[in-house]
Protein backbone atom coordinates (compact mmCIF):
# COMPACT_ATOMS: atom_id res chain seq x y z
CA UNK A 1 0.00 0.00 0.00
CA UNK A 2 1.33 3.43 -0.95
CA UNK A 3 1.30 6.46 1.33
CA UNK A 4 2.61 10.04 1.13
CA UNK A 5 5.51 8.89 3.32
CA UNK A 6 6.55 5.82 1.34
CA UNK A 7 6.13 7.79 -1.89
CA UNK A 8 8.86 10.19 -0.71
CA UNK A 9 11.31 7.40 0.20
CA UNK A 10 12.26 5.18 -2.76
CA UNK A 11 14.20 1.98 -2.13
CA UNK A 12 17.47 3.52 -3.30
CA UNK A 13 17.10 6.20 -0.60
CA UNK A 14 17.14 3.54 2.14
CA UNK A 15 20.28 2.12 3.74
CA UNK A 16 19.97 -0.54 6.43
CA UNK A 17 22.67 -1.38 9.00
CA UNK A 18 24.93 1.46 7.94
CA UNK A 19 28.22 1.99 9.76
CA UNK A 20 29.08 5.50 10.95
CA UNK A 21 31.81 6.79 13.24
CA UNK A 22 29.73 9.55 14.85
CA UNK A 23 26.50 11.54 14.54
CA UNK A 24 27.88 13.80 11.82
CA UNK A 25 28.89 10.82 9.71
CA UNK A 26 25.40 9.34 10.15
CA UNK A 27 23.77 12.59 9.00
CA UNK A 28 26.15 12.72 6.04
CA UNK A 29 25.15 9.21 5.02
CA UNK A 30 21.50 10.26 5.03
CA UNK A 31 22.44 13.36 3.05
CA UNK A 32 24.40 11.39 0.48
CA UNK A 33 21.33 9.26 -0.16
CA UNK A 34 19.42 12.46 -0.91
CA UNK A 35 22.19 13.48 -3.27
CA UNK A 36 22.36 10.18 -5.16
CA UNK A 37 18.59 10.08 -5.63
CA UNK A 38 18.61 13.56 -7.15
CA UNK A 39 16.86 15.32 -4.28
CA UNK A 40 19.68 17.65 -3.17
CA UNK A 41 23.22 18.76 -3.78
CA UNK A 42 26.11 18.27 -1.37
CA UNK A 43 25.52 21.75 0.06
CA UNK A 44 22.31 20.53 1.66
CA UNK A 45 24.10 17.67 3.39
CA UNK A 46 26.54 20.15 4.91
CA UNK A 47 23.65 22.39 5.94
CA UNK A 48 22.04 19.51 7.86
CA UNK A 49 25.28 18.92 9.77
CA UNK A 50 25.69 22.65 10.43
CA UNK A 51 22.11 22.75 11.73
CA UNK A 52 23.01 20.38 14.57
CA UNK A 53 26.29 22.18 15.27
CA UNK A 54 24.41 25.50 15.53
CA UNK A 55 21.30 24.37 17.42
CA UNK A 56 22.31 21.20 19.25
CA UNK A 57 20.75 17.72 19.03
CA UNK A 58 17.14 18.90 18.84
CA UNK A 59 16.70 16.75 15.72
CA UNK A 60 16.56 13.75 18.08
CA UNK A 61 12.82 13.91 18.65
CA UNK A 62 11.95 10.42 19.93
CA UNK A 63 13.86 7.56 21.54
CA UNK A 64 16.57 6.42 19.13
CA UNK A 65 15.26 8.57 16.26
CA UNK A 66 16.87 11.60 14.59
CA UNK A 67 15.16 13.72 11.95
CA UNK A 68 17.82 15.57 9.94
CA UNK A 69 16.86 18.59 7.84
CA UNK A 70 17.79 22.14 6.90
CA UNK A 71 16.06 25.17 5.41
CA UNK A 72 14.72 25.10 1.86
CA UNK A 73 17.40 26.47 -0.46
CA UNK A 74 18.79 26.22 -3.97
CA UNK A 75 20.51 23.03 -2.79
CA UNK A 76 17.09 21.32 -2.73
CA UNK A 77 16.20 20.13 -6.23
CA UNK A 78 12.91 18.50 -5.27
CA UNK A 79 11.14 17.28 -2.13
CA UNK A 80 12.29 13.89 -0.88
CA UNK A 81 13.50 11.85 2.07
CA UNK A 82 16.09 9.23 2.94
CA UNK A 83 16.20 6.56 5.64
CA UNK A 84 19.26 5.21 7.45
CA UNK A 85 19.23 2.43 10.03
CA UNK A 86 22.53 2.29 11.86
CA UNK A 87 24.29 -0.98 12.56
CA UNK A 88 25.48 0.40 15.90
CA UNK A 89 23.45 3.14 17.63
CA UNK A 90 25.28 6.44 18.13
CA UNK A 91 25.21 9.30 20.60
CA UNK A 92 23.94 12.60 19.21
CA UNK A 93 24.33 14.34 22.58
CA UNK A 94 20.66 14.19 23.56
CA UNK A 95 20.12 13.71 27.29
CA UNK A 96 16.97 11.58 26.95
CA UNK A 97 16.84 9.79 23.60
CA UNK A 98 20.40 8.69 22.82
CA UNK A 99 21.62 6.42 21.39
CA UNK A 100 20.15 6.90 17.92
CA UNK A 101 19.56 3.96 15.60
CA UNK A 102 17.33 5.57 12.94
CA UNK A 103 18.25 8.71 10.99
CA UNK A 104 15.69 10.08 8.54
CA UNK A 105 16.58 13.08 6.37
CA UNK A 106 14.10 15.46 4.74
CA UNK A 107 14.68 18.00 2.00
CA UNK A 108 11.73 20.11 0.90
CA UNK A 109 11.25 22.91 -1.58
CA UNK A 110 8.75 24.51 0.81
CA UNK A 111 7.00 23.77 4.10
CA UNK A 112 3.67 22.68 2.60
CA UNK A 113 4.41 19.80 0.23
CA UNK A 114 5.21 17.18 2.85
CA UNK A 115 2.82 17.90 5.72
CA UNK A 116 0.87 14.65 5.32
CA UNK A 117 4.09 12.65 5.05
CA UNK A 118 5.26 14.17 8.34
CA UNK A 119 1.99 13.19 9.97
CA UNK A 120 2.45 9.61 8.72
CA UNK A 121 6.04 9.50 9.95
CA UNK A 122 5.15 10.81 13.41
CA UNK A 123 2.49 8.12 13.80
CA UNK A 124 4.77 5.33 12.55
CA UNK A 125 7.63 6.31 14.87
CA UNK A 126 5.22 6.66 17.80
CA UNK A 127 3.62 3.24 17.23
CA UNK A 128 5.42 0.46 19.12
CA UNK A 129 4.55 -2.29 16.64
CA UNK A 130 5.58 -0.28 13.59
CA UNK A 131 8.76 0.94 15.29
CA UNK A 132 9.79 -2.61 16.14
CA UNK A 133 9.24 -3.60 12.52
CA UNK A 134 11.37 -0.70 11.29
CA UNK A 135 14.22 -1.86 13.51
CA UNK A 136 14.14 -5.41 12.16
CA UNK A 137 13.10 -5.31 8.48
CA UNK A 138 15.57 -7.10 6.23
CA UNK A 139 15.27 -5.05 3.04
CA UNK A 140 14.33 -1.58 1.74
CA UNK A 141 11.25 -3.11 0.16
CA UNK A 142 10.06 -4.42 3.51
CA UNK A 143 10.70 -1.05 5.12
CA UNK A 144 8.61 0.75 2.50
CA UNK A 145 5.85 -1.80 3.08
CA UNK A 146 5.82 -0.89 6.79
CA UNK A 147 5.73 2.81 5.96
CA UNK A 148 2.87 2.30 3.53
CA UNK A 149 0.87 -0.12 5.66
CA UNK A 150 -1.95 0.32 8.17
CA UNK A 151 0.11 0.12 11.34
CA UNK A 152 0.11 3.90 11.85
CA UNK A 153 -3.66 3.91 12.04
CA UNK A 154 -3.54 1.48 14.97
CA UNK A 155 -1.88 3.95 17.35
CA UNK A 156 -3.84 4.39 20.55
CA UNK A 157 -5.42 7.85 20.85
CA UNK A 158 -4.47 10.01 23.79
CA UNK A 159 -6.91 10.18 26.66
CA UNK A 160 -9.40 13.00 26.22
CA UNK A 161 -10.31 15.26 29.12
CA UNK A 162 -13.56 14.58 30.92
CA UNK A 163 -16.76 16.20 29.66
CA UNK A 164 -16.67 18.60 32.58
CA UNK A 165 -13.36 20.09 31.46
CA UNK A 166 -13.41 23.66 30.24
CA UNK A 167 -12.43 24.59 26.69
CA UNK A 168 -10.49 27.60 25.43
CA UNK A 169 -12.32 30.86 24.94
CA UNK A 170 -14.36 31.11 21.78
CA UNK A 171 -11.69 33.28 20.14
CA UNK A 172 -9.26 30.97 18.36
CA UNK A 173 -5.97 30.49 20.19
CA UNK A 174 -2.61 30.07 18.48
CA UNK A 175 0.12 27.69 19.60
CA UNK A 176 3.51 27.85 17.91
CA UNK A 177 5.71 24.79 17.46
CA UNK A 178 9.30 25.88 16.90
CA UNK A 179 12.54 24.48 15.54
CA UNK A 180 15.65 26.08 14.08
CA UNK A 181 14.27 26.07 10.55
CA UNK A 182 10.49 25.95 10.96
CA UNK A 183 10.41 23.02 8.58
CA UNK A 184 11.18 19.62 10.04
CA UNK A 185 10.92 18.92 13.76
CA UNK A 186 8.44 21.75 14.31
CA UNK A 187 6.13 20.08 11.77
CA UNK A 188 6.48 16.78 13.62
CA UNK A 189 5.40 18.52 16.80
CA UNK A 190 2.60 20.37 15.01
CA UNK A 191 1.15 17.14 13.62
CA UNK A 192 1.21 15.37 16.97
CA UNK A 193 -0.32 18.35 18.77
CA UNK A 194 -3.08 18.65 16.18
CA UNK A 195 -3.87 14.98 16.72
CA UNK A 196 -4.36 15.60 20.44
CA UNK A 197 -6.47 18.71 19.81
CA UNK A 198 -8.65 16.70 17.43
CA UNK A 199 -9.10 13.98 20.06
CA UNK A 200 -10.14 16.61 22.58
CA UNK A 201 -12.48 18.28 20.11
CA UNK A 202 -10.52 21.52 20.46
CA UNK A 203 -9.27 21.74 16.87
CA UNK A 204 -12.00 24.32 16.24
CA UNK A 205 -10.59 26.55 18.98
CA UNK A 206 -6.81 26.21 18.69
CA UNK A 207 -4.61 26.72 15.62
CA UNK A 208 -1.09 25.32 15.47
CA UNK A 209 1.65 26.82 13.33
CA UNK A 210 5.17 25.49 12.79
CA UNK A 211 7.82 28.18 12.59
CA UNK A 212 11.49 29.00 13.12
CA UNK A 213 13.11 30.75 16.08
CA UNK A 214 13.27 34.20 14.47
CA UNK A 215 9.61 34.18 13.45
CA UNK A 216 8.61 32.73 16.83
CA UNK A 217 10.16 35.67 18.67
CA UNK A 218 8.25 38.09 16.46
CA UNK A 219 4.92 36.28 16.81
CA UNK A 220 5.16 35.09 20.41
CA UNK A 221 2.77 37.72 21.77
CA UNK A 222 0.09 36.53 19.30
CA UNK A 223 0.22 33.02 20.74
CA UNK A 224 -1.09 31.20 23.77
CA UNK A 225 2.18 29.30 24.13
CA UNK A 226 5.24 27.95 22.36
CA UNK A 227 6.13 24.27 22.28
CA UNK A 228 9.66 23.25 21.35
CA UNK A 229 12.78 21.31 22.34
CA UNK A 230 14.99 22.13 25.30
CA UNK A 231 17.78 23.41 23.05
CA UNK A 232 15.49 25.75 21.12
CA UNK A 233 13.80 26.94 24.32
CA UNK A 234 17.20 28.14 25.55
CA UNK A 235 17.76 29.95 22.26
CA UNK A 236 14.36 31.68 22.47
CA UNK A 237 14.77 32.86 26.04
CA UNK A 238 11.96 34.89 27.60
CA UNK A 239 9.42 35.73 24.88
CA UNK A 240 6.58 36.83 27.15
CA UNK A 241 4.42 33.69 26.78
CA UNK A 242 4.77 30.18 28.22
CA UNK A 243 7.41 28.07 26.50
CA UNK A 244 6.90 24.35 27.07
CA UNK A 245 9.72 21.90 26.41
CA UNK A 246 8.67 18.68 24.69
CA UNK A 247 10.99 15.69 24.77
CA UNK A 248 9.19 13.19 22.51
CA UNK A 249 7.70 14.94 19.51
CA UNK A 250 5.71 11.85 18.55
CA UNK A 251 4.13 11.26 21.98
CA UNK A 252 0.46 12.19 22.17
CA UNK A 253 0.55 11.48 25.90
CA UNK A 254 3.27 14.09 26.46
CA UNK A 255 1.42 16.65 24.36
CA UNK A 256 -1.79 15.83 26.22
CA UNK A 257 -0.03 16.63 29.50
CA UNK A 258 1.36 19.89 28.09
CA UNK A 259 -2.11 21.04 27.01
CA UNK A 260 -3.63 20.14 30.35
CA UNK A 261 -0.97 22.24 32.07
CA UNK A 262 -1.46 25.19 29.73
CA UNK A 263 -5.26 25.18 30.06
CA UNK A 264 -5.44 23.92 33.64
CA UNK A 265 -7.73 20.98 32.83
Amino acid sequence: MSSPLSDLIPEDAILLDAEAADWAAAVRIAGQLLETTGVTTADYTQAMVDNVVDHGPYIVIAPGFAFAHARPSEAVLRTGMSWVRLKEPLSFGHTEYDPVSLVVALAATDSRQHVQAMANLAEVIGDDEARAALETVASPGQLRAVLGGDTAAAAEPATAPSSSSSSPAEDRHLILTVCGNGLGTSLFLKNTLEGVLSTWGWDRHVSVEATDTISARGRAKESKAILTSGEIAKTLGDVGVPVRVVENFTSKDELDRALRELYDV
